[in-house]
C-alpha cells in the first residue's frame, strides 16, 4: 500500500477540514507542505514577505469566519509570522501560523534556524502544538484550527519539525489517524463553554433597561461583523428606533447613510447617551475605555461579548456572554414580545440627527471645493463618489496612514458589512497589501480599493508583484505627501547638530514615483495630481478591475501629526 509524508499528512489534514486558502513564504522545510496543499485543491498564496502573509491570514480569518492560514519558514520566518500572529490575537480574528521547526534530534545544538518557537508564540497563541511523530498531526492540525474559532476567536500556532515531516505512514493509516482526531475535536467542542451563555432573564434585564432609557445608543464592533450580526442589528435598530454608532470596522453592518447613523454626531451620542447596548466591541481606546469625559459618568453598560472574561474585566451594568448575532436575536424575541419604538419625533432621536445633519453638511462644504495642489478632502470625495458608482457588491475599502485613515474614515462611506479593513484595535501600518489579497481571494465578487498613506503603502508595497501575478483585482491608492504626517516639519530650532543636513525622519523622496512600482511586473500604474486626472484613473482602473496603483500627489503642509482617533464631531 501507498505510503504518505508528514507533508502530505498535513496537506491531506487541512484539505479535509475545510481549509481553502493559505499565505505564505516557502523553504526549508516546507516548501513540500504548500505543493502537496495545492495537490489537494488548496489555493497557496506566496507572498514575498511572512509579515504581509500574516497580515493576509489573519484579515481572511476575519472576513471568512475561517481560520486563516500562515505558512513559513522556521526561526527568522517564524518570527516575521509574529506580526500576523500578534494581529489576530489583539483583533480576535481566528487564525494558525504554521512554521517548519529543526530536527528534534538536534534541538539544542544550534540547528539551522533553531529557535525555541513555542515559546516565542507563547504571548499571541491560544493554542500552541508541536506533533512529535507523524501519528500525532491529524490530531494536531486539528486541535489549532478548531481553538481558532472556538469562544473568542484568535491565533494558534503549529510547529512541524522536520524530522516529522519526513516520516511516513500508509494511506490507511493516515485516514484512520484523521477520523480518530476529527472525533477528539468533536468532543472538545461539545464540552467548550457552552455553559457560559447568557441567561433568558438577563436579556430581558437588559431589554427593560433599554426601554425604560431616555437617551439610548446601540454601538457595535468588528466582533459583531464577525459573527454576521448585521440582519439582528439592523431588525433591532429599525423596530426600536434607538440611535446607533458602529466602531470604524464596525461600519457597513448598517448603511453609513441609515437616518439612525450617529456617527457623524459620536461625541454627542456618546458622552449624553443614558444606556448603551455595546455589541462585539471591546471599551477599549477606540471607545475611550468607556469612561468620562467623553462618556457620562452615569452611562449604563450593557456588553455583548463571546468572551466572558471581557465582560467580568469591564464590570458592566449587564453583561450578556454569548455570540453578537445569537444574542441581539434573542434581545429582539423579547422586545417583539412587548415592542416598544423612540419615534423621529423623540427628543433624543431629534438631537442625533440635527447634530449628525450640521456636522455632515459642514464638512460636505469642504468636500465641495476643488483643492489644488490637493489636500486630503478632495481626493477623498473624489474616491468616496466613485466607490458609490460601483453599487453592490460594494468594494471592499482598505484604509491604513495616518492622515490618510483618519480623514478617510469620516470621508470614506460603507453601505454593507465586512467591506472596511483598517488598522485595527493595535494601529498596526503595514497591513495594507496583505488586507488587499486576503480580502481579493475572500470576497472575489468584489473590488478591492485601498487607500493608503505613503508611509502605510512602503510597508508593504513589493506586495504590488503579488497582487499582478495573481491577477487580482486590487486599485491600491497612494497619497503621496513626501513622507510621515506630510514630510520635513522640522522648526528652526530643531535643524542643528552634525547631521542637520540629512533628510528629516519623517520625510521621503519628493512625489516619488510610486505608480512605476507596479508597472515594472505589468500591472497599470497612474500620476495624478488634480481632480480630471483622479477622476479618469479611477473610471479606468474600476472598469478594468486588473492591478493598479494609482499615485495621488498631495500637498506635503495638507497633513498634521496622527495617532489616537480624534473624534471631533
Amino acid at each position: 500500500m501507498a505510503e504518505i509524508d508528514g507533508n502530505t499528512l498535513v496537506a491531506k489534514t487541512l484539505a479535509h477540514s475545510g481549509v481553502t486558502h493559505m499565505f505564505g513564504v516557502v523553504g526549508i522545510p516546507v516548501t513540500s507542505v504548500a505543493t502537496r496543499a495545492v495537490s489537494q485543491g488548496i489555493r497557496f498564496i506566496a507572498f514575498h514577505n511572512e509579515q504581509s502573509a500574516g497580515y493576509a491570514a489573519s484579515s481572511y480569518g476575519y472576513l471568512t469566519g475561517k481560520p486563516g492560514i500562515l505558512l513559513t519558514v522556521s526561526g527568522p520566518g517564524c518570527v516575521h509570522g509574529l506580526a500576523g500572529l500578534s494581529n489576530a490575537a489583539i483583533n480576535t480574528w481566528p487564525m494558525v501560523l504554521i512554521s517548519g521547526s529543526s530536527d528534534q534530534r538536534d534541538s539544542g545544538k544550534g540547528d539551522f534556524q533553531e529557535l525555541d518557537q513555542i515559546s516565542a508564540v507563547e504571548p499571541f497563541s491560544k493554542l500552541s502544538v508541536k506533533p512529535t511523530s507523524i501519528s500525532e498531526v491529524p490530531g494536531a492540525v486539528l486541535r489549532v484550527l478548531n481553538r481558532a474559532v472556538l469562544g473568542r476567536p484568535g491565533g494558534c500556532y503549529l510547529d512541524l519539525p522536520t524530522d516529522v515531516l519526513h516520516q511516513t505512514v500508509s494511506e490507511a493509516e493516515a485516514e484512520d489517524l484523521i477520523a480518530k482526531a476529527e472525533e477528539q475535536v468533536k468532543k472538545e467542542q461539545e464540552s467548550s463553554d457552552s455553559s457560559n451563555l447568557t441567561a433568558i432573564s438577563h436579556v430581558e434585564n437588559a431589554v427593560a433597561a433599554l426601554r425604560s432609557a431616555q437617551r439610548p445608543l446601540i454601538v457595535f464592533g468588528k466582533g459583531a461583523a464577525y459573527s454576521r450580526a448585521e440582519d439582528e442589528l439592523r431588525k433591532l435598530v429599525d423596530s426600536t428606533g434607538m440611535p446607533f454608532l458602529p466602531t470604524p470596522m464596525g461600519k457597513g453592518l448598517i448603511s453609513d447613510n441609515h437616518e439612525l447613523a450617529a456617527t457623524a454626531a459620536r461625541s454627542l451620542a456618546i458622552g449624553q447617551c443614558d444606556v448603551a447596548l455595546v455589541v462585539g466591541a471591546r471599551l477599549n481606546w477606540l471607545l475611550h475605555f468607556g469612561e468620562p469625559p467623553k462618556w457620562s459618568k452615569d452611562v449604563k453598560f450593557i456588553l455583548v461579548d463571546v468572551c466572558k472574561e471581557e465582560i467580568e474585566l469591564r464590570k458592566p451594568y449587564i453583561g450578556l456572554v454569548g455570540d453578537a448575532k445569537k444574542v441581539v436575536g434573542l434581545i429582539n424575541k423579547v422586545i417583539k414580545d412587548d415592542p416598544f419604538c423612540l419615534g423621529r419625533n423623540h427628543p433624543w432621536v431629534e438631537a442625533i440627527s440635527k447634530k449628525a445633519k450640521d456636522n455632515v453638511s459642514r464638512m460636505e462644504g469642504q468636500l465641495a471645493k476643488d483643492v489644488v495642489p490637493f489636500n486630503f478632502f478632495t481626493p477623498l470625495r473624489i474616491i468616496r463618489d466613485a466607490i458609490i458608482g460601483v453599487g453592490s457588491p460594494a468594494p471592499v475599502l482598505v484604509s491604513e496612514g495616518a492622515n490618510t485613515m483618519d480623514v478617510g474614515r469620516a470621508v470614506l462611506l460603507q453601505t454593507e458589512p465586512r467591506t472596511r479593513l483598517d488598522a485595527g484595535t493595535w494601529g498596526t501600518m503595514g497591513v495594507g497589501l496583505g488586507y488587499c489579497i486576503a480580502a481579493a481571494v475572500a470576497c472575489p465578487d468584489r473590488l478591492v480599493v485601498a487607500v493608503e498613506g505613503d508611509s502605510g503603502f512602503g510597508f508593504s508595497a513589493m506586495e504590488v508583484e503579488t497582487v499582478v501575478r495573481y491577477q487580482l483585482p486590487v486599485i491600491v491608492i497612494v497619497f503621496n505627501n513626501n513622507g510621515v504626517y506630510g514630510g520635513d516639519r522640522r522648526s528652526p530650532e530643531e535643524l542643528t547638530g552634525p547631521h542637520k543636513e540629512d533628510p528629516a525622519p519623517t520625510s521621503f523622496v519628493p512625489e516619488a514615483k510610486y505608480h512605476v512600482l507596479i508597472e515594472a511586473f505589468g500591472g497599470k500604474g497612474y500620476l495624478v495630481k488634480n481632480p480630471a486626472e483622479l477622476k479618469s484613473a479611477l473610471d479606468e482602473s474600476f472598469t478594468a478591475k486588473k492591478p493598479a496603483v494609482i499615485n495621488v500627489i498631495i500637498d506635503p503642509y495638507a497633513g498634521s501629526e496622527s495617532g489616537r482617533m480624534q473624534h471631533k464631531n
